[in-house]
């Protein structure tokens, strides 16, 4: 009976990552977010400077969207723990990139638009510093968050559709307002599950924290459009 238990705890002791392996998957997970950036500032700069995105109807960018983003996603969790899985992961920024650039020329088309996207960097840099911080202070298990957080995400992504064909501004900040507390909610979880063990590969972490990034950042940035353009 004695010999059993020991040979579960040494079992147990294997499976549960070392402080030592949590603290270098966060280390990783925060390097490649920070790397992923440039590929997304690329894609969104060369996405204006092309006018690619502006030149596809909501209905079509969505589409492209969809399909190149969850295309993506499928190719990373193939590649994640292969050499692929870096370069597959900046491709998949890079692209996210590109679908950004929509919405930031349309925000440079404002009189005051680069001081726009700033604020939404800064706010976003700001939002993430501080679920980071958060991760680090909070004791208790999160394990149980994630269900709610991902019908939310769904929830918004369904409303969101919908919303193409229904055109409702106050439908579209509501939904906005709601992605920057269900996106940021997320980062907390998913950064708590790295120091907790729960997530051992860098390429998922990374994914699933710029993923809430893009989502606040792009919200941010449409309510800071609607409410503080100038035109002139």
């Amino acid at each position: 009976m004695n010999h059993s238990f020991d040979s579960f705890a040494a079992a147990y002791a294997q499976s549960v990552p070392s402080v030592e392996q949590r603290n270098r998957v966060l280390r990783n997970t925060y390097w490649l977010l920070a790397l992923s950036m440039v590929p997304t500032v690329l894609g969104a700069w060369i996405g204006v400077a092309t006018g690619l995105a502006t030149a596809m109807s909501p209905l079509v960018s969505m589409i492209v969207f969809f399909a190149g983003a969850f295309g993506f996603m499928f190719a990373i969790e193939r590649t994640k723990n292969s050499a692929a899985g870096v370069p597959v992961l900046l491709g998949f920024t890079f692209f996210m990139g590109l679908m950004l650039s929509r919405l930031v020329g349309a925000v440079l088309g404002l009189s005051n638009g680069a001081s726009l996207i700033m604020t939404a960097f800064a706010g976003t840099g700001l939002i993430f510093l501080g679920m980071a911080t958060l991760s680090t202070v909070i004791k208790r298990d999160l394990s149980s968050m994630g269900k709610w957080l991902f019908i939310g995400a769904i929830m918004l992504m369904v409303a969101g559709i919908a919303n193409v064909f229904l055109k409702s501004s106050a439908l579209m900040i509501t939904l906005m307002v709601l992605a920057i507390g269900i996106f940021s909610a997320f980062i907390l979880y998913d950064l708590k599950r790295v120091q907790d063990g729960e997530e051992t590969n860098y390429i998922t972490a990374t994914l699933s924290v710029y993923l809430s990034i893009y989502n606040v950042f792009q919200s941010l940035l449409s309510l800071l459009g609607i409410f503080g353009g100038n035109d002139d």
